[in-house]
């Protein structure tokens, strides 16, 4: 995945010299002048970021839609993934050249200046068409609330897994019954399990893929593993810094002790690796596809609970309405209705290792076949996710800020109690920093589910 950074100051530059959209792709969108497919009668414009995998099954699912909606003219623009993708949407919005559905990272919406740059979605037209709240697990649907309205609709979440090679772990005694890896219910337990799989390592391959050099990974499993303690970031209000750096210097050493301890390599290719016998890797469930593909015997989790309490991290896409100033109308009934139908009809979209957020989805015979996603469904109950606030979510300010410091501790220039200071110091100047997209601090914000 790119990650290509664009500051938002940059983009509220930007927002004042909207001549130059075009360059920005906006072209792709057309002017509303073009003609409807034969038989249609209403035009949906769907912004998304979804590419190789996730691209191929979202197609299939709007070619679905298609042929059960030949009324509605579906018009897909995939653009590029990351930052650039959120500054064309912002821009988009304050030009009044919106599309009629977009996707965003639920943790970027709070961010987002809803209200200003997202409309809110109409609970009466969702359920209309079979989307209701009781549908969804209640902490997923509660962060897309902001200011007591829906500006989000949750399609899936995705999450950090643990993956581990059966063969290996087989060797090495660590298969239950069961087939699965056996339980682990602390970090001595974890390492005890690291050190019998590494005897049954081929030569010249690591135990674990950490990606211990990359500051987006780093931070995911930070936040997996400080939530599992009770971190906490932020009071209620935004206002005070809660961060505690002693559980912060625990989850640092913890994750530390997997490059002194010789089970992960710095550097190493760590999806590859794992194809080719490592019996541990750390990834996101985006890589299901990679490791099925390659016709491994292998298993996945949640991370391990090594601190007692099950809480993995977790982010999820969302459809959002990006804001027009004439919004309602056919095209916005038929952009709640598309968003219904793929909300509805995920479980292709499972095939991509995502957990559908609409719970029927779970629990359907198709679904539970899936392997390994039904191993890991559970994580939908336990997600450890970043703060609801304008800074944080995919490619957010707060991981760019926040990642680097727990890599210079797992890759050992920085000592676990200096990176948890660092770390305190950075979210205290965060928590006083003001959003570009609206000018208020993360307590002046809407932020209230």
């Amino acid at each position: 995945m790119e990650r290509t950074d664009l500051s938002r100051r940059q983009l509220m530059g930007g927002l004042g010299g909207l001549l130059v959209a075009g360059s920005f792709g906006f072209a792709a969108l057309g002017t509303g002048a073009d003609a409807l497919a034969a038989g249609s009668q209403t035009r949906v414009r769907y912004w998304n970021l979804f590419s190789g995998g996730d691209g191929y099954n979202m197609i299939a699912m709007l070619d679905a839609f298609r042929q059960a909606n030949s009324g509605i003219d579906v018009k897909d623009s995939t653009l590029q993934w990351g930052n650039p993708f959120y500054t064309k949407l912002a821009m988009a919005a304050a030009g009044n050249r919106a599309p009629d559905l977009g996707v965003m990272h639920l943790g970027r919406v709070t961010g987002f200046s809803p209200g200003r740059l997202l409309d809110p979605w109409d609970v009466d037209l969702l359920a209309k068409y079979g989307v209701r709240e009781a549908d969804f697990n209640p902490e997923l649907w509660k962060r897309a609330v902001i200011d007591g309205r829906l500006y989000a609709l949750p399609l899936d979440i995705h999450v950090q897994l643990c993956f581990y090679r059966k063969d290996v772990l087989k060797k090495a005694g660590l298969l239950g019954d069961d087939g699965r890896i056996v339980p682990v219910t602390s970090a001595d337990e974890w390492f005890d399990v690291l050190k019998e799989a590494k005897k049954a390592t081929k030569k010249g391959l690591q135990t674990l893929g950490l990606h211990a050099n990359d500051q987006n990974f780093m931070w995911w499993f930070f936040v997996a593993f400080y939530t599992q303690l009770g971190g906490t970031y932020f009071d209620g209000a935004d206002t005070e810094v809660t961060f505690d750096t002693d559980k912060a210097v625990q989850v640092l050493e913890f994750l530390r002790r997997h490059v002194t301890d010789g089970y992960a390599v710095v550097g190493a290719a760590d999806g590859e690796q794992f194809i080719n016998g490592t019996p541990f890797t750390w990834e996101g469930n985006w890589s299901v596809p990679v490791f099925s593909g390659a016709e491994l015997d292998y298993g996945a989790t949640p991370l391990p609970p090594v601190f007692g309490k099950q809480a993995t991290h977790a982010e999820s896409h969302a459809f959002v309405l990006p804001h027009q100033s004439d919004r309602g109308g056919p095209a916005d009934e038929a952009a709640h209705q598309l968003a219904a139908y793929v909300v509805q009809h995920a479980q292709q979209w499972a095939a991509g290792g995502h957990i559908p957020a609409y719970t029927p989805t779970l629990s359907t015979a198709a679904y539970k076949k899936l392997v390994p996603q039904s191993e890991y469904v559970s994580a939908m109950d336990h997600q450890a996710t970043e703060p609801k606030v304008w800074f944080a979510g995919s490619t957010g300010i707060l991981a760019q800020r926040v990642g680097p410091i727990v890599v210079s501790s797992t890759m050992g220039s920085a000592g676990p109690e200096a990176a948890a200071r660092r770390m305190k110091g950075a979210l205290t100047q965060l928590l006083a920093m003001k959003n570009p997209m609206d000018g208020r601090t993360a307590a002046q914000g809407g932020t209230a589910a």
